[in-house]
């Protein structure tokens, strides 16, 4: 059985080692999708035995699908990793002893997250989440989207136990600059959801993140901006519980579940004032106010 791991990087010589040293025993194969590198992060992968195909970067969906289309042919299970995560021990004991002996109707294997958050793992605040992070090759495809792709999948799921851990190690600042850029891709969804720019694809509400995508889409995103961030903010540690992990839970909390969304909905007020503004269609203003080129 030939378990091939997608990864994609872009300078991550401070996480690559632990995240492949955390496959080996559970991935057959690792491909690195690199977006050039200019540190260690090839070096590395190289003499760790991952094979090394470098892809100019456009966004994470294209990025992957270019990794898809490289697997090798007798792959049998995909799994998705980014370079700052790694396998706990108990899921990759499941992948070991329960994948081969799936029935054939499961496609795609369940597990949960976990945030590593100024050291501190969060576990509170409405965090806890399932990802699909493994599938038969061949029965999952990405979606077309700037920003929180996923995979659409066709067959069963199971859930193993365990979690993929997320646990950053750069500063505050880095994460505060990798937010700012998410926000950006963030708002080009927002906007080609409302004015048709793109094709994309979207998520079956058989899916966890279907459903929370429906909610984002059809309910917070048609609140007042910038309240809806407060609103969200407040659900989470308050109500959530995100007030339980301390002080890492407040700064997780008020910067991604407030800030983050605060930013998103201020650029994209400031997108539709430069359209209306400068009388420009909505795909010249993202690229004049976001550099994003459709």
């Amino acid at each position: 059985m030939k378990i091939v791991a997608i990864v994609m990087t872009f300078n991550e010589e401070i996480h690559i080692k632990r995240c492949l040293e955390k496959l080996q025993g559970i991935a057959t194969d690792i491909l690195l999708i690199d977006s050039f590198s200019t540190d260690k992060t090839v070096e590395i992968a190289n003499s760790l035995g991952a094979k090394v195909l470098q892809n100019t970067w456009v966004n994470y969906s294209q990025q992957f699908q270019y990794g898809m289309q490289n697997l090798p042919a007798d792959t049998d299970w995909v799994m998705r990793i980014d370079a700052d995560e790694y396998l706990s021990d108990d899921f990759a004991i499941d992948i070991k002893e329960k994948l081969s002996s799936l029935s054939t109707d499961i496609t795609g294997i369940y597990c949960s997250l976990r945030r590593v958050f100024l050291g501190k793992i969060i576990q509170h605040g409405a965090v806890n989440i399932k990802m699909l992070r493994l599938w038969r090759h061949g029965y999952g495809k990405m979606e077309t989207r700037w920003m929180d792709e996923h995979i659409q999948l066709t067959g069963n799921t199971a859930t193993f136990r365990g979690y993929i851990i997320d646990h950053n190690l750069n500063s505050l600042t880095w994460w505060v600059n990798k937010h700012n850029n998410y926000s950006s891709r963030e708002v080009v969804d927002i906007l080609n959801k409302k004015y048709g720019l793109i094709t994309t694809s979207g998520l079956s509400m058989k899916a966890p993140f279907g459903v929370k995508r429906f909610i984002k889409e059809n309910i917070y995103n048609k609140l007042p901006c910038g309240i809806r961030a407060f609103f969200y903010f407040c659900f989470r540690y308050i109500f959530a519980g995100g007030f339980l992990d301390g002080f890492a839970g407040l700064a997780f909390h008020f910067l991604q579940g407030f800030w983050y969304r605060f930013l998103v909905d201020a650029k994209l007020y400031e997108v539709e004032m430069y359209k209306k503004v400068n009388n420009e269609s909505i795909a010249i203003s993202i690229e004049k106010v976001l550099g994003i080129k459709l």
